[in-house]
């Protein structure tokens, strides 16, 4: 996943949430032990900052996060929250030399992806998590791969679809990652600009196999090069909604909130999980060590009240993704849907790509998706 890398205001930007979801999300707080609906604490709590900084995706993200997560933290504890929408590969770096170098972090609480925030959790630069109440609800997905304990908690799943334009395909849905190879659609295709989520489905696309990932992956990138005759726009989450709006693409592979944004705005657009599969993955919430003890605290209560069952009905129905909390509601426009994945089947169908294969070759990955397209 890509993003802005600029900054706002979280809750003085977006509209107040309607009184319905804050009650929801806000009262999940209740079910931590050092936290009450309003703003009374128990005498062992620590001292409330002004305001904790969150970062976040923009686009629909940021503003699922604000009004699933955010709005209602803020009404319960009155502490405000700011969004950092720095781009999660440029704050890495910044958080691992603040705790490397003894100094405070940019930031309180860091929205990830899984890989990531593994990378992080293996430097050692994460707090513990384990003490947090609501874990013990959690599905099992939630729980990080290849590390011990909680340093990170994945919050959500999600997959990266072949989105179209309805116009474009009047016979139905495409049935292969290969219709972006078309003539027709030159110009007209879209991807991340460094390749996420789409490595595994170009690999099987290109008749290699999942098996083979990551050894070879050979097919994956001939079937990329085949790709950059087409021209394809690069961007990030935002830029798949915009461009969709504007009549720009009429096929992508992106994360499926970005194409339902764009649906909802009254967009003809749709989604499909082709034959050759789509890949699946997960994001995750952490906090970073070397913040004030108090600070410290509270950012862990914001991570606490995301993981609450209110708080995942109200975040994750925005996205359009299944949460990790048992028994959530999915969206009425998502039930049944191959791209939101809640049963052992849904996920037999997608790609996943074990997190530390990830952790150790992705960033390779990306460089050279951007080599094939620069060159």
């Amino acid at each position: 996943m890509s993003m802005h890398d600029d900054e706002i205001q979280g809750a003085s930007r977006r509209q107040v949430l309607k009184s319905g979801m804050i009650a929801a999300a806000g009262a999940a707080l209740a079910g931590t032990p050092a936290m009450l609906i309003g703003r009374r604490a128990f005498a062992a709590e620590p001292a409330k900052p002004a305001e904790i900084i969150v970062r976040a995706w923009g686009g629909v993200w940021v503003d699922a996060l604000d009004q699933g997560v955010s709005q209602s933290f803020t009404e319960a504890t009155g502490i405000r929250v700011r969004h950092d929408l720095t781009e999660d590969n440029e704050i890495q770096p910044k958080i691992w030399a603040a705790v490397a170098q003894n100094r405070v972090p940019p930031i309180h609480v860091n929205w990830d992806t899984s890989t990531n925030a593994t990378k992080s959790a293996l430097r050692g630069v994460t707090l513990d998590l384990s003490d947090l109440s609501n874990l013990s609800q959690l599905l099992p997905v939630a729980r990080p791969k290849g590390l011990e304990g909680w340093p990170i908690v994945n919050t959500y799943s999600y997959v990266y679809v072949l989105a179209y334009r309805t116009e474009a395909f009047p016979d139905g849905a495409p049935k292969s990652w290969n219709v972006m190879l078309e003539p027709r659609f030159k110009g007209r295709v879209a991807l991340y600009n460094d390749g996420i989520g789409f490595h595994p489905s170009a690999q099987v696309a290109g008749g290699g196999k999942v098996s083979d990932i990551p050894g070879n992956m050979a097919p994956a990138w001939e079937f990329i090069r085949k790709l950059k005759a087409q021209q394809p726009l690069l961007g990030e989450d935002p830029d798949f909604t915009n461009w969709f709006q504007q009549g720009e693409i009429d096929v992508a592979c992106t994360i499926i909130s970005n194409a339902r944004e764009a649906k909802q705005n009254g967009i003809p657009v749709a989604w499909t999980v082709p034959q050759e599969g789509a890949k699946v993955d997960t994001d995750a919430l952490w906090v970073p060590k070397g913040l004030p003890e108090n600070e410290a605290y509270w950012a862990k209560q914001y991570v606490n009240h995301a993981i609450s069952k209110g708080a995942q009905q109200a975040w994750t129905e925005k996205l359009g993704l299944p949460g990790v909390q048992p028994g959530l509601t999915p969206p009425a426009d998502l039930a049944g849907d191959p791209a939101y994945p809640t049963t052992d089947e849904d996920f037999a169908r997608l790609i996943s790509v074990p997190t530390p294969v990830l952790v150790e070759h992705e960033r390779d990955w990306f460089q050279t998706f951007k080599e094939i397209m620069q060159g």
